[in-house]
């Protein structure tokens, strides 16, 4: 199978800090991936770098075979962990700039999602609560054709019912050809839809397995295993390679 991402020795250092530190990644496509860890272990830096805001130090990084650069970016649709719209803007204003902005924009879709989750495209982003905006960003870029979506914290802001449309959204919005990287503190709400995880500590990729071999090897949860390794070994210690 074709990898869809490949991470090679990459790294990436903000002065005397590492945040990323000599990553081996391969991701195949058709794959909903859990990208955990604490704070400051590097995720947003990594997701960063897969959608060409951030240049690594060292190594490389592809996507769909092509090197970080233009060309990538086209195939990522990446939902940012801040918020980036205007608030004058309407939910009609937000869709026709994704529909002028990305080819791969489906606009009846995302008026869909928009209707289901009771988002009148006439309403301006001022007046929308916090968990409202977050459900509009989401929609629109899962609303992309895109081979890679890039996930930060995509449920943090939303109620629980909320949290579950926003789980089937991206079940039922993303291709075999694609892969979903979901970065995440809420383990226990996303373990459902996970294929693999990958356990990211100090800018080190401390696993990268399939949810079913974890759970088969362990006999519990992801969140279990999860919280026993990084409360054993805290975030600034030597973590094992």
């Amino acid at each position: 199978m074709n990898e869809l991402v490949t991470c090679t020795a990459l790294s990436k250092r903000y002065g005397s800090l590492t945040a990323l530190d000599h990553i081996d990644l391969h991701i195949a496509p058709g794959r909903i991936i859990g990208l955990l860890g604490p704070n400051g272990s590097g995720k947003t830096t990594l997701i960063k770098i897969l959608t060409g805001l951030l240049r690594p130090t060292e190594g490389s990084a592809t996507v769909n075979g092509l090197p970080i650069g233009h060309e990538s970016k086209a195939l990522v649709s990446y939902l940012p962990e801040r918020m980036y719209y205007a608030n004058w803007m309407r939910t009609s204003d937000m869709l026709q700039l994704f529909a002028d902005f990305y080819a791969d924009f489906h606009i009846d879709r995302a008026k869909a999602m928009c209707n289901a989750l009771g988002i009148g495209l006439k309403t301006r982003v001022k007046s929308m609560s916090k968990g409202t905006k977050e459900k509009l960003q989401l929609i629109l870029v899962m609303s992309r054709q895109a081979k890679l979506y890039l996930l930060d914290e995509p449920i943090a802001g939303v109620d629980p019912a909320a949290r579950d449309f926003i789980l089937q959204t991206i079940l039922t919005n993303y291709s075999k050809d694609s892969s979903v990287i979901l970065s995440t503190h809420l383990i226990t709400d996303i373990e459902p839809v996970l294929d693999e995880v990958i356990f990211l500590g100090n800018g080190r990729v401390l696993r990268h397995e399939s949810v079913d071999a974890i759970r088969e090897a362990e006999g519990r949860s992801v969140d279990a295993v999860f919280r026993e390794i990084f409360r054993t070994i805290p975030v600034g210690g030597d973590w094992p390679c």
